[in-house]
């Protein structure tokens, strides 16, 4: 088969978290441009049809869910319409997640359990549904977490105290390790991306005072972004990465490896 072949996501369907910005919408441009049929959820109705409207403008199909994924109740009913509307899901992205930054000695346990709730257990529940009512019965699938280089290792000394943060995206680490390991009788891939300081919402406070240092710091000298996810998202996504499962690839310009 040829690679072009490999990398053609025409057929599968999608289901991007966190999709309407962001890193998120990135990820879906990249599935879409590629073949696949999108859904993208979020907690605002307004930002996903904007961001449903951008990827029709790219004549990329996308469904959009609202759905708060930190209330568990919410995430089997958003995976049953979605299931309704394509009838599958080849290809989960498990993108949404937030962040919050405290000395771990003054961090506020609702922000604790509220990183727990979205980052670690929103993740395993989608997760759990999409691959009962559709990748195992269907014995195929391909998934891929997006964690962090804060879940690879701490902080640099001086630049951010987020104690929250690195627990739940070492916790996306191992779950996409245990999850490759228990799912891969079933012809599903579980593997995860690890990304470096990338410009979004999210990050937009912490760059802005830190930015010149992180860039400082990492050998290619520079930030990620619009584009830098792209290709391996769309590697681990489509049938090229077939043979690759549990592995977590950093995306961070080098810093990880200085």
């Amino acid at each position: 088969m040829s690679l072009k072949k490999l990398l053609d996501l025409t057929g599968k369907v999608a289901l991007v978290t966190g999709g309407s910005r962001g890193l998120g919408l990135q990820i879906a441009e990249a599935l879409g441009e590629m073949g696949a049929k999108l859904a993208i959820t979020a907690r605002k109705a307004d930002e996903l049809e904007e961001a449903r409207a951008h990827l029709a403008a790219q004549h990329v199909e996308a469904l959009p869910l609202v759905c708060d994924l930190s209330k568990p109740e919410a995430i089997e009913p958003m995976v049953k319409k979605l299931l309704e509307h394509y009838g599958k899901v080849d290809i989960l992205v498990n993108n949404a997640g937030t962040s919050w930054g405290a000395p771990a000695e003054e961090h506020p346990l609702e922000a604790w359990q509220k990183l727990v709730d979205l980052n670690l257990t929103g993740t395993f529940l989608v997760t759990q549904a999409v691959g009962r009512l559709s990748m195992i019965p269907n014995r195929y699938g391909r998934i891929v977490n997006v964690a962090s280089i804060a879940g690879l290792r701490g902080n640099p000394v001086g630049l951010l105290k987020t104690i929250a943060y690195n627990t739940t995206k070492g916790g996306v680490v191992n779950f996409t390790r245990a999850l490759a390991a228990e799912w891969g009788e079933y012809g599903i891939t579980v593997n995860a991306i690890a990304p470096g300081f990338f410009p979004s919402r999210m990050s937009r406070n912490a760059l802005e005072r830190i930015g010149e240092r992180v860039i400082a710091h990492t050998p290619l000298h520079r930030l990620g972004n619009e584009e830098d996810l792209k290709g391996v998202v769309a590697l681990l996504a489509s049938d090229a990465s077939r043979h690759i499962s549990g592995q977590i690839i950093a995306v961070d310009g080098g810093a990880g490896a200085a």
